[in-house]
């Protein structure tokens, strides 16, 4: 940026129009930068000459985080936790720290209800359970989607919050045993070596 580019000459585009200022002495570049109240900032050091451009520094780094940022959410997976009407309460606050780590990765979380035999006729309870889970990962997510009945099965999904208002309400454990009720689901076609959780 500015006085610490080396390079001699210099192609010149303006940021904020598109406009190339064409090849220039550093000199001249840093000039017209100057005049315009921006930056020279070198995006691309290996052509021949360097590109700069003519930008606000501050907006200019800030697009680049919002694109990396985007870059990573585009690869965020999404891991299922699956639940019964009747879990007992110690699986239950184990699948509810398995969901805390997920989100903690910025991964998604599906969670999904199963209902079995007799407790097809009581449905209000797997809403119940569901509003439960939701609570209970509220300091960690926000409920992308809400509770839907298909079938019989209830769905939510949640997606984590921005990692500076995370906050884990469970106890984290360093030796979970792995869970046979979940499975992951990658939003991207990338190959899921990982393991879910160790």
């Amino acid at each position: 940026m500015n006085q610490r580019i080396r390079a001699r000459e210099v192609r010149v585009i303006v940021a904020s129009t598109g406009q190339q200022l064409g090849i220039m002495k550093i000199q001249d570049a840093l000039r017209a930068a100057q005049q315009a109240g921006l930056d020279l900032v070198e995006v691309a050091p290996t052509a021949a000459p360097p590109v700069c451009r003519i930008v606000d520094f501050g907006k200019f780094k800030y697009e680049i985080s919002k694109h990396e940022k985007d870059k990573k959410n585009a690869t965020s997976k999404l891991k299922e936790i699956k639940f019964r009407v009747h879990i007992s309460e110690h699986d239950y606050e184990t699948k509810i720290r398995h969901g805390e780590e997920f989100l903690d990765k910025s991964n998604k979380v599906r969670v999904q209800l199963q209902f079995r035999g007799r407790e097809n006729a009581h449905k209000e309870l797997g809403m119940v359970l569901m509003k439960r889970i939701a609570a209970d990962l509220s300091q960690m997510a926000n409920v992308e989607q809400p509770p839907k009945l298909m079938g019989k099965a209830v769905t939510m999904t949640l997606a984590p919050l921005p990692v500076g208002k995370r906050k884990r309400k469970f106890a984290k454990s360093l030796d979970l045993p792995p869970d046979p009720d979940m499975d992951d689901h990658e939003d991207d076609e990338e190959d899921d070596s990982e393991a879910e959780a160790s």
